[in-house]
């Protein structure tokens, strides 16, 4: 498979896996409709370039309780947003100004940083490949950023499209519940990173 579909293939993968970030675009998405959604979506672009680079060189050579410590904290972060976005479906969503917009995009990228899915990827996945295609030819590693990184971010967009443009139709008696659910889907992946990982606090 050539760098690009394999960036492709991978960012697909990653674009539609459960996880904080996704679950974050969903509920911004029904709560705010399709704007706030694609502010949650582009997260990566800001956040991944640092996670890309230290992932790389410097987790791998991180001690196992402070790769622990740090995995952990980013668990109880999105415990925290979790119970915002429970907090928030007590009331009926608004259509965000830019202003609320780029405070969605800027909580969003908060998550992204601080889960440790990213991390795991670049460091098992991600940087083993990069550093493949890079040793082909620095041609072959842009095709692989690209490729992931179009398909990352384009398929949590269409997402937030689809659930931002529909969530009108449902009634309003469902919407509470679809947030709340939302916000489960949060903190049940939250508690599972720091059950995953708080347990390293103890063995190492």
């Amino acid at each position: 498979m050539d760098s690009l579909a394999l960036g492709l293939a991978l960012g697909l993968g990653a674009g539609i896996s459960p996880g904080p970030l996704l679950a974050l675009v969903l509920t911004s998405s029904l709560r705010h409709g399709t704007r706030a959604g694609l502010a949650a979506a582009v997260a990566p672009v800001i956040t991944d370039l640092p996670i890309v680079l230290l992932a790389v060189t410097a987790v791998a050579a991180m001690p196992e309780r402070l790769l622990a410590l740090a995995a952990t904290g980013g668990g109880l972060f999105v415990v925290w947003m979790a119970l915002s976005a429970a907090r928030d479906a007590r009331s009926p969503g608004t259509d965000p100004t830019p202003a609320e917009a780029v405070g969605t995009l800027w909580r969003a990228a908060a998550v992204n940083a601080l889960s440790p899915h990213p991390w795991i990827f670049w460091l098992a996945v991600g940087g083993p490949v990069l550093v493949s295609a890079w040793r082909a030819g620095a041609a072959g590693a842009a095709a692989f950023l690209t490729g992931f990184y179009v398909m990352l971010i384009g398929t949590k967009a269409a997402l937030a499209v689809v659930v931002g443009r529909t969530r009108h139709r449902v009634p309003i008696t469902w919407m509470r519940p679809l947030l709340l659910g939302a916000a489960g889907l949060l903190a049940v992946t939250g508690v599972a990173l720091v059950v995953e990982f708080a347990g390293g606090l103890l063995h190492t």
